[in-house]
């Protein structure tokens, strides 16, 4: 079994593009994060070096695991056995990497955070516990329709967006260092999506573009003063049908599991569980 560890984009595409495509849910984040350091360059995230690393279970085997870290976020772990994610720990132990946490699959993720404690002495605390779903067939019951209606996010809708972006991050925890860059680079792709009601925007959507067949739905925002209307399944079920008008065969979305609220909406519109994933820190 072993890892290559590298800082090379282009290495980690050629080595892992199939593999990647061939579990777009599980690989989800992976496809996304590569296609916007591909589009945007390697400082979209952070001014920090990304790392970039794959599996195989013999030398010379296909790739059967993968992942990257963009800093300041740490590393994200894409498809993969639990070994392979133990032995990346180990990896990354031994050369000094500074590693702060961990995100991914349940398995992997704590099999990593296993490895890392017994060769750091770290200790380990859960900064999120998130339930990927799949859309399967997608539903809204007319009698939960909520007033209004959708439309796409345009420039004009900048500064609300800004602040709804602001006002979710802060709410979930979650960094994202450039919130303008990232509103704008949506907004410019067609990647936003409002619901209006009586003429007021009233809850947002994002969805990515399709890579591998995947678009992935995120983030779901309604201001707090707004909720129990049913504006979220409304702007929810209209980013998917946006998703799957773009050709999309999978749209995927993360629900916090300790919000039942929305866990409940989604799976009312269609979307099914596909796997547990955990965000796991290593407070120093």
């Amino acid at each position: 079994m072993t890892w290559t560890v590298s800082g090379s984009l282009d290495d980690f595409r050629a080595h892992t593009d199939a593999f990647l495509a061939e579990r777009p849910a599980e690989n989800t984040v992976l496809l996304t994060v590569v296609h916007r350091l591909a589009g945007y360059g390697l400082d979209v995230f952070g001014e920090g070096a990304p790392v970039f690393g794959w599996w195989r279970a013999e030398p010379g085997g296909p790739v059967a695991g993968a992942f990257l870290q963009t800093p300041p976020y740490e590393p994200r772990l894409g498809a993969m056995p639990v070994e392979a994610a133990a032995e990346l720990a180990a990896v990354l132990a031994a050369t000094g990497a500074d590693v702060r946490g961990v995100s991914g699959g349940e398995g992997p993720a704590r099999a990593f955070s296993a490895a890392w404690q017994a060769a750091t002495g770290a200790a380990e605390s859960v900064k999120s516990s998130e339930r990927l779903y799949r859309l399967g067939e997608l539903t809204l019951d007319p009698a939960r329709t909520p007033a209004g209606r959708h439309r796409p996010a345009v420039a004009a809708d900048r500064e609300l967006l800004i602040g709804w972006y602001q006002a979710f991050l802060t709410e979930t925890g979650v960094l994202l260092p450039n919130v303008a860059r990232s509103v704008d680079d949506r907004t410019a792709a067609g990647g936003l999506c409002l619901w209006e009601d009586a003429g007021r925007p009233v809850a947002m959507a994002g969805v990515s573009p399709v890579i591998a067949g995947m678009s992935r739905v995120g983030p779901v925002f309604t201001p707090p003063e707004l909720r129990g209307r049913g504006y979220a399944s409304g702007v929810t079920a209209a980013a998917s049908a946006h998703a799957l008008d773009r050709g999309a065969a999978e749209v995927l979305l993360y629900t916090d599991l300790a919000n039942p609220t929305s866990n409940s909406i989604y799976q009312r519109i269609g979307y099914r569980p596909v796997e547990d994933c955990l965000t796991l820190d290593f407070p120093s």
